[in-house]
């Protein structure tokens, strides 16, 4: 009998997971996170990009199995499109970190979503198949540095969502081994998408990896077949990464939920400890902009990179959201502006005002090298306030709330989900949302979906929450 592919491996990996590897810490674990990701896909709701999804689904197909968040129904592949783009449009979702990068976990949970709906799936599947997709997805960032090498964590998401979508729509081992490789095959997603000037599809190529992901699976559940070799092969992905990928897939744990972060603030994770530190001075100190004359920030090298200046391009004139949230000079003016930094200040209106502009110009993003050299077992930064009185105020900040050594309980993500919320849903609406996520190994998937397609997609309530501080 010859040897097993990569593939074929985690094909077993995903065909063999069952609710016994989900031990109770972990089940809440998940559902916190669950809950996160559909806050985030709540605020997302009134972005331009979603009316004009909505507009293309009429266009291309009517209605389908699928429910969208907001209301409204498409087919599955198309639902994790949307739903995914939701999830990660207010950039709130959580992470997972690496050397060599870090990856989106819940970028998976629009397609398992789709294929759990269109599966007519109970909760309990749907919570298994998500670990599983968690699992791959993170086993493999923990050992390729991909964003290193040039490269989008959208390829491992291909592997992750065609294997969690492929259990929830029944296929074998070897047909899931099949969806991965047809999924992955063609979407080699480059690391220049998150380069300036940062465009929209920063955003949606998730959902676009979802959205085949999803298709593959279908796909291979009636026979088409993939390169099972697509990791060993001459021209492979081991071939492309310039390394082999060691992963025990024999281990069926589904632990890895426990190594995600979370966010409180519309930034990339590189941002968190930046704008805890600087709001911190800012609070404590009173300060206001017309107070400041220098803002320097010191920071590891992958943060300067993608966010301060650095490899990925000048940070100097941002004008757009996708801009904005991936800009420390920016996120750092907005901060000591507004003394918070959530979907408001992602707005364009916000993104190019003059003040902000002009404050965001004095602001200097350096790397330093001993903070480089922790990360990311550290996220360490440094924030300096230089003041026209002559003070000089400092901030030494080690890690945020959210990350590993501080995370997220329960009752902070209800916080969170209730700002993210509260304008597309009433408390009562909301309050049921919460209750089924807490439970939801208990009930059909379809009873989350139909609480989800009673949310508003326009605003509709009065914001009352200042945002969680």
């Amino acid at each position: 009998m010859s040897t097993p592919t990569t593939a074929q491996r985690i094909g077993t990996f995903a065909f063999v997971a069952s609710g016994s590897h989900l031990t109770p810490q972990t089940r809440m674990v998940f559902k916190r996170n669950i809950l996160d990701s559909l806050g985030c896909a709540i605020a997302a709701l009134p972005g331009k990009p979603f009316k004009a999804l909505r507009d293309q689904f009429d266009e291309y197909r009517g209605s389908g199995s699928c429910s969208l968040i907001g209301g409204g129904k498409t087919s599955p592949d198309q639902a994790a499109l949307y739903n995914s783009g939701l999830v990660r449009y207010v950039d709130l979702l959580d992470s997972y970190m690496s050397p060599g990068g870090l990856c989106h976990p819940s970028d998976n949970f629009g397609a398992i979503l789709a294929a759990a709906e269109h599966a007519s799936a109970s909760g309990e599947e749907f919570m298994i198949a998500l670990a599983v997709a968690y699992e791959i997805g993170c086993r493999i960032t923990a050992i390729v540095p991909v964003m290193a090498k040039g490269f989008n964590h959208a390829i491992q998401l291909a592997l992750s969502a065609a294997a969690g979508s492929g259990k929830l729509l029944g296929l074998d081992a070897d047909q899931i081994a099949h969806a991965i490789a047809i999924a992955a095959i063609d979407n080699i997603s480059l690391a220049c998408v998150h380069s300036e000037p940062v465009s929209q599809w920063k955003g949606f190529s998730p959902g676009i990896t979802g959205m085949r992901a999803v298709y593959s699976a279908s796909l291979a559940k009636r026979g088409f077949t993939g390169p099972l070799r697509l990791f060993e092969g001459p021209n492979g992905l081991e071939r492309m990464f310039d390394q082999p990928l060691h992963v025990d897939w024999s281990d069926q744990s589904l632990e890895v939920v426990h190594q995600t972060v979370m966010k409180k603030f519309c930034s990339l994770i590189h941002g968190q400890p930046v704008l805890e530190a600087t709001l911190e001075l800012k609070r404590t100190h009173e300060l206001a902009a017309d107070d400041i004359d220098e803002v320097q920030c010191d920071i590891f090298q992958s943060g300067f990179d993608i966010a301060g200046g650095g490899s990925f391009g000048s940070k100097d004139n941002p004008q757009t959201k996708e801009q904005a949230d991936y800009n420390l000079k920016y996120l750092i003016a907005a901060a000591l502006l507004d003394d918070q930094v959530g979907p408001a200040q992602l707005e364009p209106e916000r993104v190019q005002a003059a003040d902000a502009h002009m404050l965001l110009k004095k602001v200097t993003v350096r790397p330093d090298a001993g903070f480089s050299a922790q990360y990311p077992g550290a996220l360490n930064v440094r924030v300096t306030i230089r003041c026209k009185d002559g003070r000089v105020l400092t901030k030494t900040h080690v890690g945020f709330e959210g990350g590993l050594d501080n995370p997220f309980t329960w009752e902070r993500t209800v916080e969170k989900f209730n700002w993210l919320s509260e304008q597309h849903a009433d408390e009562e609406l909301r309050g049921q949302i919460i209750t089924l996520v807490s439970t939801l190994d208990e009930h059909p998937i379809s009873e989350l979906m139909k609480l989800l397609a009673k949310v508003s997609a326009e605003p509709r309530f009065p914001a009352k929450h200042p945002g969680i501080q």
